[in-house]
């Protein structure tokens, strides 16, 4: 026997009372907030997408616009507050600051190679023997020793040897200077970019208080602070000192006579931004003991040492200086952003894990509950 129930009256009413009006309400306000979030995404990415060219151009310009704004209000305040002749001499001298060492560096580049070739040619280039006792070094002595031979012997014959060799790094090589063009020119636009911010420094200080309070609310003067203060950090302590080495490695690297001392400098330059410059001077410093005189080689190698010990000494008076965060914070943000996302990483990667330093510290002071006393 099949039986059918009824419901009884006052479940249908509990029913229909449960789906009242105000759920229809919340159900299409909800929908409208999902649509208006979805069109803000949309909206943000489609920006993004068509200022994707641009955004390496601009981000470049506001750091340089922040790491030198304390520079410009001196140049400002001496040129009677007139800001647009002010942000147009700043603009002519970064472009002569850049422009000038590359000059001067492919200068030295074409010249090294031309002075290479040349010998090359007329067999005037020669390695001397290796020094005794080099076959006995463990695991590279032997190998070492014997192409060092076959290169002192007949060096012509052993550059034949890596022929294919150096076919296939020429495209690479080419790639390269393709990529260091572009990115030179990147910098020129990004200077006038930065001029143009400096000349318009009341607006984008403006923008900057909004979004940084819209951001962290009450301690958004703070935040705006830790970030400007974090980039010119990074520009002093570790481009800054990467900088100061440079040069003074390029001195040495010259006053030696070391063929492509441009080539040498702007190896030296990479390798000083990744903590590591002392060892493109290693091989410099064999070469001058293999070509030069003892006391000269000895100079340069003192000279060396001066100059991979220099960051030791300058590192600690400016990486960090002015800045809420310990330096190791700022210093492990560079290198990991570097290598995490290129050169630009060396400014993002700090301000990220700053933030982040500063955000945890706030929330482990706000979770700390008060004691009270029985």
């Amino acid at each position: 026997m099949v039986r059918f129930c009824r419901r009884h009256p006052q479940v249908d009413s509990a029913m229909t009372s449960e789906r009242s009006p105000g759920d229809g309400q919340q159900i299409g306000r909800a929908l409208e907030v999902s649509i208006n979030i979805g069109l803000v995404i949309l909206l943000v990415f489609v920006c993004l997408l068509i200022l994707r060219p641009f955004l390496p151009i601009v981000v470049w310009g506001v750091i340089i616009a922040i790491s030198i704004y304390p520079s410009y209000r001196k140049l400002l305040r001496s040129l009677g507050g007139r800001g647009g002749i002010a942000a147009v001499v700043a603009v002519f001298l970064m472009l002569a600051i850049l422009i000038a060492p590359v000059v001067f560096l492919t200068g030295t580049v074409v010249d090294g190679v031309q002075i290479l070739t040349a010998h090359l040619r007329s067999g005037a280039l020669t390695i001397p023997p290796p020094p005794p006792g080099i076959e006995t070094w463990p695991l590279i002595g032997p190998p070492l020793n014997g192409m060092w031979n076959r290169a002192a012997t007949n060096l012509t014959e052993e550059l034949g040897a890596f022929a294919p060799q150096i076919k296939a790094s020429i495209p690479i090589l080419l790639s390269t200077s393709t990529k260091v063009g572009v990115t030179v020119l990147q910098f020129v636009l990004s200077i006038v970019v930065a001029g143009v911010l400096l000349a318009n420094a009341q607006g984008g200080t403006t923008i900057a208080h909004l979004l940084a309070n819209r951001l962290f609310g009450g301690k958004g003067s703070e935040f705006e602070d830790l970030v400007g203060s974090t980039i010119r950090s990074v520009t002093r302590g570790i481009l800054g000192v990467a900088l100061i080495q440079s040069v003074f490695a390029c001195v040495g690297f010259l006053v030696a006579k070391l063929p492509g001392a441009g080539l040498w400098t702007l190896m030296f330059l990479f390798a000083a931004v990744l903590q590591v410059g002392g060892l493109v001077l290693i091989p410099a410093a064999i070469y001058e003991f293999t070509v030069a005189s003892t006391v000269k080689a000895v100079l340069f190698l003192i000279w060396c040492i001066v100059v991979a010990l220099m960051d030791n000494v300058l590192k600690p008076l400016l990486l960090g200086r002015g800045v809420a965060v310990p330096v190791a914070v700022i210093f492990l943000g560079a290198i990991g952003g570097f290598l995490a996302m290129g050169i630009i990483g060396l400014f993002v990667g700090p301000i990220v894990l700053s933030v982040g330093y500063k955000l945890t510290l706030a929330w482990l002071e706000a979770g700390r509950a008060p004691r009270h006393e029985s």
